[in-house]
């Protein structure tokens, strides 16, 4: 893991990537700016925050290395992302539930915009799957092999009821289903990368791969750490890592980071922690546990 975080000293930022991570309307930009904070700290060369109007003035005063862009509806990010250094994007902390946001999913995905722009990496988190819970059918055939899905337990049963259902329902006969069948079954249905949250993280890809990252850190229990995590993947995704490889990365040193804190931990702290996970990890100094 060590040795696919470095950067290379010849590189320079855009070797390393460009997210973008779009934001909700005024008074509700703050889970953007914290998915943004986790991509930069994670290594992306370069990080916008693509807001609407109401947004701008809101998030200027709170961004200084991130970017900022505005980006009003499906056509504003469209444009956007006529800038084909732009390779993975986060939507869905804080933007919103509604048809504006599946508009915007549509767009991030690919969806009536130039067949010439490249298949970006897309993490879709919160509010843009909760979007889609009347019709997840839409979205799952709208995703490619390049999207990580990041739902909790709640979102996950929104866009798979039936897999959630057998889940939760009591054994008849036999074990039950668990959380890693019910996630392995999803990124099946889905046709990519499914990060399911929870005491145990389970991750799993279309092919059958599934991890779990089963470190105990309760203080992530906390506003705000998801939309973080959120865009640690991204990050990872705009620095060339593969969906699989970039959910379960981003989910081990987002943990890390929340056991290295400890108590008192919110989701500011979480980006802040990672330059010294990073550091001992990159001596081998960093502690099994805490």
């Amino acid at each position: 893991m060590a040795e696919a975080l470095r950067k290379s000293p010849e590189a320079h930022k855009y070797s390393h990537g460009h997210a973008m991570i779009l934001s909700g309307p005024m008074g509700r930009s703050g889970a953007a700016r914290l998915a943004a904070r986790g991509a930069l700290r994670i290594g992306a060369g370069l990080v916008t925050v693509a807001a609407p109007g109401s947004a701008m003035m809101e998030c200027a005063t709170q961004l200084t290395a991130i970017m900022l862009r505005k980006s009003d509806g499906a056509e504003g990010l469209a444009a956007l992302l006529d800038d084909t250094r732009i390779n993975a994007i986060c939507l869905g902390p804080g933007i919103g539930v509604g048809e504006r946001t599946q508009a915007l999913v549509r767009a991030a995905l690919g969806q009536g915009v130039s067949p010439s722009y490249p298949a970006r990496s897309v993490v879709l988190d919160a509010d843009a799957l909760t979007s889609f819970e009347n019709d997840p059918q839409t979205l799952f055939a709208l995703l490619h092999a390049r999207v990580v899905l990041t739902p909790h337990a709640g979102e996950f049963a929104r866009l798979f009821p039936d897999i959630a259902a057998k889940t939760a329902a009591a054994p008849e006969t036999g074990p039950g289903s668990s959380r890693d069948e019910a996630c392995r079954e999803a990124a099946a249905r889905a046709g990519c990368v499914v990060l399911l949250k929870g005491a145990d993280t389970v991750i799993a890809a279309p092919d059958g791969r599934c991890a779990v990252n089963s470190g105990t850190a309760p203080w992530l229990a906390t506003a705000g750490s998801g939309d973080v995590l959120a865009g640690m993947i991204c990050g990872l995704l705009a620095r060339g890592f593969a969906p699989m490889e970039a959910a379960e990365t981003g989910a081990w040193l987002h943990m890390r980071c929340a056991s290295m804190f400890g108590p008192g931990l919110i989701a500011e702290d979480l980006p802040e922690m990672l330059p010294k996970v990073l550091r001992l990890l990159e001596t081998g100094n960093l502690p099994q546990t805490g």
